[in-house]
């Protein structure tokens, strides 16, 4: 996979146009969604992720907060998407087999 190096000592771009921590395959939005599903603290993501080091995760946040409306954007697009796939699956048979037990 090729990548572009960035401004940001530990922030690369993939051949899609995707911020990454370089030598990763790890996206800046998904350790930011983290972040902000559950609040963790860049201590906490290192302790998630133990093979990203604090200086990869400062990185990775500093480029979040440096480029927040593209990224914010990037999000949305990837839950739309995430979305329509949930609508063309249809409803789940298990959750139908449940409301007819009365379950659910």
């Amino acid at each position: 996979m090729s990548s572009v190096t960035t401004g940001y000592e530990h922030i690369a771009v993939d051949e899609g146009g995707v911020p990454i921590i370089g030598g990763t395959t790890m996206k800046v939005v998904e350790l930011v969604a983290e972040r902000t599903a559950y609040g963790w603290s860049p201590e906490e993501l290192h302790f998630q992720h133990p093979y990203l080091t604090l200086g990869q995760i400062h990185s990775a946040l500093a480029y979040y907060w440096d480029h927040v409306r593209e990224l914010d954007q990037d999000v949305e697009h990837r839950l739309q998407h995430i979305e329509q796939i949930r609508q063309a699956a249809g409803p789940s048979p298990l959750v139908a087999r449940l409301k007819a037990k009365g379950l659910r």
